[in-house]
């Protein structure tokens, strides 16, 4: 959530940032609530304050001797009483006033870090860097095509138990998924991850908290009788691990792997990626996470995305660093770094992972702090990045070690978990 603070006193900053987004948004309208929110408040303070007074001086002349019944004590309480009315219209108030601001507020995106890069869409992304040489040639499949070959999965029989866009893995790949999966939980411990498995369902609140929800409601699957959905990400449930909470600085940064089932309805994209790993409704994800001091965020930005890389570059997958531009940020995020994986049979690089610094806008929308060298609630910064996507994972793996005879060569990394290096033709 935007700093009301920053609404009331420099809306000019917030207008560029938005323009940089491609939003055009006037800001009038939000800069009176909040201007209006402020004065009720201390409005309402300083009545408060009065009534403080007066209870005081009531038990004061309580204690010199005057009766409870008597005229002094009797007007200063019918003072008190009024001052209790005036404070109760301004509250009711403030809450029409404060529904009416966050229903607006809520909907307007993170502003890009200074110095980001200015662009319209992903054409105006810039590369940051390369690992891995890509591997290229004549007669290279498709992952979804290496599928049918080796009998991995089934979409068709996984839209008649739900709807399309969902798979049903099969043998290898069952047992590929699950070693992927392990595979990274391992490596991210090692690193000083603190794995949790967190729920797969969440409210309304942690949507809220997180950034998706009020303005991407038809992106997640809700249930139909509960204040629940199906978790889009893991980001999710751990920015709500805290919510509410003051974290002691020595405790930061916290630093959270989690695995979990994703669903997202996708919205918008039919027609797109239709076979294949590329574009499901429910899909498996290792996702991090950071809690950090202000003062730490970027440097923790390089951090986890290095922890991201290191997974592709121990699966010897061939890939890139993207920096989105301002007008290609997700929704949250005040920058982030995007890795694309080479997909030999697609002949393109695909994104695998999304890593932003989010600064203090899920913390602000979540409530949740730390402490300053002044011991001065502040909010601290969150980020979050995948690490990784498992089904794309899979894919890069299938089409960058596709052999001549069918067969597919599986990392070295891989070997212990999967108990073979190889994927065989049935």
């Amino acid at each position: 959530m935007i700093d009301q603070r920053l609404l009331r006193e420099n809306p000019n900053l917030i207008e560029e940032g938005l323009k940089s987004r491609g939003m055009n948004v006037d800001l009038e309208a939000l800069q009176k609530f909040s201007k209006d929110l402020k004065e009720l408040e201390e409005k309402r303070n300083s009545l408060q304050a009065q009534g403080n007074s007066i209870g005081k001086e009531v038990g004061q002349k309580i204690k010199q001797g005057f009766s409870q019944d008597s005229e002094e004590i009797s007007n200063l309480r019918i003072k008190g009483n009024k001052i209790k009315q005036q404070v109760g219209i301004i509250e009711e108030k403030e809450k029409s006033i404060s529904n009416k601001l966050n229903e607006q507020i809520l909907c307007l995106p993170n502003l890009p870090e200074k110095g980001s890069i200015n662009g319209k869409n992903e054409k105006d992304n810039k590369e940051i860097r390369r690992w891995g040489e890509p591997i290229s040639g004549n007669n290279l499949k498709e992952h979804w095509e290496i599928a049918n070959q080796l009998n991995l999965w089934d979409s068709e029989r996984s839209s008649v138990i739900a709807k399309s866009r969902f798979v049903t893995l099969f043998n290898q790949a069952a047992k590929l998924e699950r070693s992927l999966i392990n595979f990274m939980l391992d490596i991210h411990v090692k690193k000083g991850y603190l794995e949790v498995l967190p729920p797969a369902l969440v409210n309304t609140a942690s949507l809220t908290g997180s950034g998706q929800l009020p303005k991407f409601a038809e992106e997640s699957f809700r249930c139909a009788d509960d204040d629940l959905w199906l978790t889009p990400t893991a980001e999710v449930p751990i920015t709500s691990l805290h919510r509410g909470e003051i974290i002691p600085k020595d405790l930061l940064p916290l630093k959270y792997v989690a695995y979990s089932p994703c669903f997202r309805r996708e919205a918008g994209s039919y027609g797109r990626d239709t076979r294949g790993l590329i574009r499901l409704h429910q899909f498996n994800k290792v996702e991090l996470y950071w809690f950090s001091t202000p003062e730490k965020s970027e440097e923790a930005l390089e951090q986890i995305t290095s922890d991201a890389e290191s997974i592709l570059q121990e699966l010897e997958l061939p890939y890139r660093v993207i920096q989105l531009c301002t007008g290609d940020l997700g929704f949250s995020a005040k920058k982030t770094y995007d890795l694309e994986v080479w997909l030999p049979g697609a002949n393109t690089f695909r994104e695998i992972s999304s890593c932003s610094n989010c600064g203090d806008f899920q913390a602000r929308r979540s409530s949740i702090r730390t402490k300053d060298n002044n011991k001065k609630n502040i909010l601290l910064h969150t980020l979050n990045g995948s690490g990784l996507a498992i089904g794309r994972t899979m894919a890069a793996v299938l089409e960058n070690g596709q052999q001549s005879d069918g067969s597919i060569n599986l990392p070295k990394a891989l070997i212990p978990y999967f108990g073979s290096n190889k994927l065989q033709p049935e």
